[in-house]
């Protein structure tokens, strides 16, 4: 799979999960991740700690073998399930007695979650974060350096 496909795949599952109401931070198979691994959970077993990067046994192995997973390398997976928690504002790793949100299933909290997370795949394709409307409020002498193109 090619970068440039992994990538809006990845995009197209997220927004899909998002705009369904089936995006849910704490469910493995519903979290940023598990929407990109077609609602599975196995990626779960890449790490022992949900919201950690830290690969265990089983992570290392399938890391070393260069194994991938629609795409990603079990270590870039757990980028991006940590980044989505913390943009959604959970303490990491995820642990009863951490801190949460009250509603994680608040489109605003999943919003800042997946903003978060397509931060992180951007990086990982190394092309400009699309979730970036800074440049739109950058000036130069007080004139807009970028334009705002819409087109109806």
């Amino acid at each position: 799979m090619s970068k440039k496909n992994r990538f809006e795949n990845s995009i197209t599952k997220l927004y899909e999960a998002f705009h369904k109401g089936t995006l849910h931070p704490e469910c493995a198979c519903q979290c940023a991740v598990g929407n990109i691994c077609d609602n599975k959970d196995f990626w779960k077993h890449l790490s022992d700690d949900h919201g950690s990067v830290k690969l265990n046994y089983v992570g290392l192995v399938n890391e070393k073998l260069g194994k991938r997973f629609n795409g990603y390398l079990p270590s870039e997976l757990l980028r991006i399930e940590q980044a989505f928690l913390q943009g959604c504002g959970y303490q990491l790793p995820l642990r009863y007695d951490h801190f949460k949100p009250k509603n994680p299933k608040s489109q605003t909290i999943q919003f800042e979650g997946l903003c978060a997370a397509i931060t992180v795949l951007c990086k990982l394709e190394g092309i400009e974060d699309v979730s970036d409307y800074s440049k739109l409020f950058e000036t130069d002498n007080h004139q807009p350096v970028y334009s705002l193109d819409l087109v109806f």
